[in-house]
């Protein structure tokens, strides 16, 4: 196949995102409940400073600590840096500070942002300025319910806790980040091909291996993968999973097979789904082929085909795919 080595690779933005879920703990636990009642607490060690945030563990002894301590809500900036442009997902949308700031009562500082004003100049905000915790209207167990620190050392009022609510012991922490990929040549020229419903592998030569998705090289040579070709939809199950644990952001309702396909002609076996076929009934060496969505729904991925369902073929030979288990 004749690929156009002078056409622009493809270029577009990737997000990657998930949800970190972890428990917290009795000692975190205590901080951030503290904190969803709009109050801070730090944690006492072995040579008696109080240490905000909490830590779980002494620095000197290494023993867990215990014994917690209320600090107030207003402290003095030790050391800051100015944001001049905020970034997606930082607390403020307009210029302010990273500070370190100890809270009084406390002995070690907390890292937070720090509100200059309206003004939002750098020179509102210097060494040995007073701050105080500006918390967010609807507090719910995270560091976040700080949403700032702003100027001045009278504290906020607060409203009184509420009464029956259970402890804060897991907790949620989003997480992304958002990148511009730039394709390669051969990943480029696979996305396309799958945009026009066609399924491209590449090898070095006539007689190399056949790599699906392409590689920039072969691995075991280093040489260019150069010699496209197309592949058939249908192919063999080589290993599988069957997925009976649903979790955060699941698509598809357990149980159903996760399997890797060897495609005919190729060297690699590539993960997708395999659905039509009762779980528990899907096996290695088992032929499959391709269901393509709609054309009208095609782009430039993988998932234009939405599954591989059973051809009713015999099973493979495993001679034919035992040197890919």
């Amino acid at each position: 196949m004749q690929i156009d080595p002078h056409e622009p690779p493809l270029s577009a933005p990737l997000k990657l995102s998930f949800d970190y879920t972890r428990s917290v703990g009795p000692l975190l636990g205590e901080f951030f409940t503290a904190l969803r009642e709009r109050r801070i607490v730090g944690v006492r060690g072995s040579d008696g400073r109080v240490l905000v945030p909490p830590a779980e563990y002494d620095p000197v002894t290494y023993e867990a600590l215990t014994e917690v301590v209320p600090v107030a809500s207003v402290g003095t900036v030790l050391s800051w840096t100015w944001q001049p442009e905020p970034l997606e997902g930082q607390p403020l949308q307009r210029p302010f500070a990273w500070a370190l700031i100890k809270l009084d009562g406390a002995d070690t500082p907390m890292l937070h942002a720090v509100d200059v004003g309206a003004a939002a100049s750098s020179e509102a905000i210097s060494t040995g300025a007073r701050v105080h915790a500006h918390w967010a209207d609807e507090t719910v167990g995270a560091i976040t319910d700080i949403a700032h620190f702003a100027l001045g050392d009278q504290p906020e009022e607060v409203p009184p806790p509420a009464e029956g609510v259970d402890p804060v012991t897991i907790q949620v922490s989003p997480s992304s980040i958002e990148i511009q990929h730039t394709a390669s040549l051969p990943e480029s020229t696979f996305l396309r091909a799958l945009e026009q419903g066609k399924l491209l592998g590449a090898r070095t030569g006539e007689t190399g291996k056949v790599y699906f998705p392409p590689r920039e090289a072969n691995p075991a040579t280093g040489l260019e993968l150069d010699n496209y070709l197309e592949l058939p939809d249908v192919g063999t199950v080589t290993t599988f999973a069957i997925i009976n644990i649903p979790f955060a952001g699941q698509r598809i309702k357990p149980p159903y097979v996760a399997a890797y396909v060897l495609l005919d002609g190729a060297d690699i076996p590539f993960l997708h789904l395999v659905t039509e076929i009762d779980p528990a009934d899907v096996r290695m060496g088992m032929r499959v082929k391709a269901v393509w969505k709609p054309r009208e729904e095609w782009g430039l991925g993988i998932d234009n085909i939405d599954y591989f369902r059973p051809t009713g073929e015999p099973d493979a030979d495993y001679d034919t795919y035992k040197q890919h288990l």
